[in-house]
């Protein structure tokens, strides 16, 4: 397996986290703080949250096939960017667990 497949999946796995937690504080001020100016903040970061989780399930199945992981452990995977927070402890282990599939290239001689 490629490092850049790693790479990716890590990336996304962390701007999904970050936006799930700015949309879970959205919805806090908005429906229990009554914060005026946060449905519009709800609205832009749920937007963004839904279509970038969208690519993060694609680069996570892409990741788990290629990794050959068994149907739980992927859907834990899948299901982890919908988990405020789960998605950065799930991201840890996945790095270390991918870590030793990861192809390293030949040096090239002159």
């Amino acid at each position: 397996m490629k490092q850049s497949v790693l790479t990716r999946y890590r990336a996304l796995a962390y701007i999904t986290g970050v936006l799930l937690i700015l949309l879970t504080a959205g919805v806090i001020a908005k429906y229990v703080l009554d914060v005026s100016g946060a449905s519009g903040f709800t609205s832009a970061v749920g937007i963004a949250h839904g279509w970038l989780y969208v690519v993060y399930l694609v680069l996570a199945f892409d990741l788990g096939t290629k990794a050959k992981w068994p149907m739980g452990r992927l859907a834990w995977v899948l299901l982890a960017g919908t988990i405020p927070t789960a998605v950065f402890f799930v991201e840890r282990k996945v790095s270390r667990d991918v870590a030793p599939l990861i192809e390293t290239p030949e040096p090239v001689s002159a």
